[in-house]
């Protein structure tokens, strides 16, 4: 052996470093957070000049409960492209928001009076405000925390808030800007109405859920006709909605549609169907519709012939008790909306609760004789209509009411009932209390969106809908391209937008109307931009209680115009104007905001097509002229780890913060960063726990890299 023995250790590469294994993420996290709040890191990004601008500009999100996970998502990937564009040079801004006022904040407030016995009603308006105000604040404060946490950077000292005085002020301006042009209009048509929340709801708060029905074949019988072919017959109609025969005006047939008459040869002794009863139905559905009558042999005894010049009786004429109620003969016509793919070939019309028939008799000229007034705004029938006053479409809680059931009994009653059965179809809900909803005829406010603005700003069109069409395919960049495809279609194919909601939280509609008058008269809208800067100045002050304050009426119009010539309108806005109103008291107003008031880019989830984005180019195209955003990219939802919709009832949801808890808001972004969030993401216990072993194998090769150069 050598007297010297070689010291291989100096020949070894032993890494050494200070950074450690273990990262602690839910303890040390908070400590990183601290530290770059003291420092100000956000304002000190700021102070670099002349580096460009980049503006994301934030959706808010509803001030009301903890943030969940598709909360996390969202500004995860904002902070992402935030920080991105920041250290690619430059001047990256992101103000945080939030959306305040709506009918959420209401029914909690709502929901403390009844736990302690207090009544709404008695309760003075601007009182009952200020608490929903109170509320909105606490909930902002509980937000920002948890969004903080989650490591997202942004202007968290000076968020926007759609209930800030300003906002509101702004948002007043933008609703009198749709006054002075001439787009607003008092119109009464049938809307989407919510009995539970006794509201009108816009297409955005609209969602489809699969739900079980009541339907009903109803007999309606020929008083007179040319053709003598149909002496004796009755009509045949089918719906899912009994609730709606009361407020029958007429049916409906296809001129292009193969009709027949149909005698009963066999049917059994007890059936609503009697041996020798004829009726007129569609042909290519009379076998299945006769089938479920419990039919068992009928024949066809000839063509329908021509059905014009033909009436028909209600069902229910003529009925003890009914006082008149429904002897009137009932119009019979062609219409284009009528198909023979379901139903008999035949549709009921109840123009008060659906917009084809509403419009069908608008277009005739015959609405105010055919418009009724039966359901009530919390879906009760009125008082006064025979048999069926007081009964409910919807009880408080959105469960089934007892007027189906009772237009179903005296349909059999009066032997004009052929079959009744059950369908499960998709069907609108709330998307707030996911009640049922119901087309309810109703005076609104409403922007519309093909009528000329006229402010000289027509680069990309005349109407709301062509700038906005014009908007979508000339300014925006899409991110994915098939944004712009959903977008457009629904855009290209909506109604006139409903501004006006039934409620007490929120911004006012801003207008008087001349009193005695009818919304059709020249003059009905007073326009006066004296009025509107008194009424802009006093939100800036005091926000939009002061027009809920003792003698506001008289405060904005004396001096200019006899207050008593007018009333003064007390609907509130739709929430999504409010939040489509952010370009202008975020973007345009702000010093943070952007030099031109647009947006680089808009990031929500792909709802936000009938949502925020949507809102947003209407409400802009309406003042401005086109889009507020230059580029909007759009994210999938949130799933478990089966794929599944997450829902508290199955128990499957995850809960940014106890996320944070385990593992720390890093496990969180590391799982967003390594998702495509193009599709839809999964998330759950096993894809949190996987994450959470890719996020350590990636710091102990950080740690080996470090420990590698540690001399070099």
């Amino acid at each position: 052996m050598c007297a010297e023995t070689p010291d291989y250790k100096e020949t070894l590469n032993l890494p050494k470093t200070n950074f450690p294994m273990r990262a602690g993420l839910p303890k040390r996290e908070p400590e990183w957070l601290q530290k770059w709040e003291n420092m100000g890191l956000y304002n000190r990004l700021r102070e670099k000049q002349g580096r460009k601008p980049f503006t994301l500009h934030d959706g808010p999100p509803y001030a009301n409960g903890h943030l969940h996970i598709g909360h996390a998502l969202n500004k995860i990937l904002k902070d992402m492209v935030v920080r991105s564009q920041q250290m690619m040079g430059k001047d990256a801004r992101y103000i945080p928001g939030w959306d305040c006022h709506g009918l959420p904040i209401e029914w909690k407030i709502e929901e403390q009076y009844r736990k302690n016995g207090r009544d709404k009603d008695t309760v003075p308006l601007v009182d009952f405000r200020q608490e929903c105000r109170k509320f909105a604040a606490e909930w902002v404060d509980v937000q920002r925390a948890e969004f903080k946490r989650l490591g997202i950077t942004g202007n968290w000292e000076m968020p926007y808030l759609t209930m800030d005085y300003h906002a509101e002020r702004v948002i007043a301006e933008e609703f009198m800007t749709f006054l002075m042009t001439g787009t607003l209009y008092q119109g009464s048509k049938p809307v989407m109405w919510s009995p539970v929340e006794k509201t009108a709801l816009a297409e955005a708060e609209v969602e489809y859920h699969d739900k079980e029905s009541f339907t009903i074949w109803v007999r309606f019988p020929v008083l007179n006709s040319y053709n003598p072919a149909l002496e004796g017959a009755d009509v045949v109609i089918w719906t899912t909605t009994p609730w709606t025969i009361p407020s029958n005006r007429g049916v409906v047939y296809h001129q292009d549609i193969s009709y027949g008459v149909y005698e009963v040869t066999a049917a059994p002794e007890d059936n609503w169907v009697k041996t020798g009863d004829r009726v007129l139905l569609a042909d290519k559905q009379a076998a299945s519709v006769l089938e479920k009558a419990r039919v068992e042999s009928f024949s066809r005894i000839s063509d329908a012939g021509d059905l014009s010049n033909t009436s028909v009786a209600h069902p229910l004429a003529g009925m003890e008790g009914s006082n008149g109620e429904w002897d009137e003969p009932r119009d019979f016509r062609a219409a284009p909306f009528v198909t023979e793919e379901d139903g008999t070939g035949f549709v009921h019309c109840a123009p008060s609760h659906g917009m084809d028939e509403f419009e069908l008799y608008r277009d005739a000229g015959m609405l105010e004789q055919v418009l009724t007034y039966n359901v009530m705004e919390d879906g009760r029938m009125r008082a006064d209509l025979p048999f069926f006053g007081g009964k409910r479409i919807l009880k408080p809680n959105g469960k089934e009411g007892n007027v189906n059931t009772a237009v179903i009994e005296k349909l059999a009653e009066s032997g004009k009932l052929l079959a009744r059965g059950k369908i499960k179809h998709s069907y609108p809900h709330s998307w707030r209390s996911k009640a049922p909803l119901i087309y309810r005829n109703t005076p609104q406010w409403f922007a519309a969106i093909d009528r000329p603005v006229g402010d000289n700003q027509d680069k990309f069109g005349k109407t709301i809908r062509e700038r906005a069409l014009n908007s979508i395919d000339k300014m925006v960049e899409w991110t994915p391209k098939t944004g712009r495809n959903r977008l457009y279609s629904m855009i290209e194919a909506r109604p006139d937008w409903v501004l006006s909601r039934q409620r007490a939280w929120g911004v006012p509609l801003t207008c008087f109307t001349k009193t005695g008058g009818k919304p059709t008269d020249p003059d009905f809208l007073l326009r006066n931009g004296e009025v509107n800067a008194r009424i802009a100045a006093a939100f800036e002050s005091e926000g939009a209680d002061a027009w809920y304050a003792e003698g506001a009426k008289n405060r904005f119009l004396d001096g200019i115009v006899d207050p008593e010539a007018y009333e003064q309108v007390f609907d509130i806005l739709d929430v999504w104007f409010d939040s489509g109103s952010t370009h202008a008291f975020v973007l345009r107003d702000r010093d943070d905001g952007s030099e031109d008031g647009m947006a680089d880019l808009y990031l929500e989830g792909t709802d936000q097509h009938r949502g925020w984005f949507h809102s947003s180019i209407l409400q802009s195209c309406g003042t401005r002229g086109h889009a507020p955003y230059r580029g909007v990219l759009t994210h999938g939802f949130t799933l478990d780890e089966k794929g599944m919709k997450m829902s508290k009832s199955l128990g499957n949801t995850v809960a940014p913060e106890q996320v944070v808890k385990q593992y720390g808001g890093d496990i969180l972004r590391l799982w967003v960063a390594q998702s495509d969030y193009s599709a839809d993401l999964r998330i759950g216990p096993e894809i949190l726990k996987n994450t959470a072993d890719a996020y350590r194998r990636l710091r102990n090769t950080m740690r080996f890299l470090l420990g590698s150069l540690a001399d070099f």
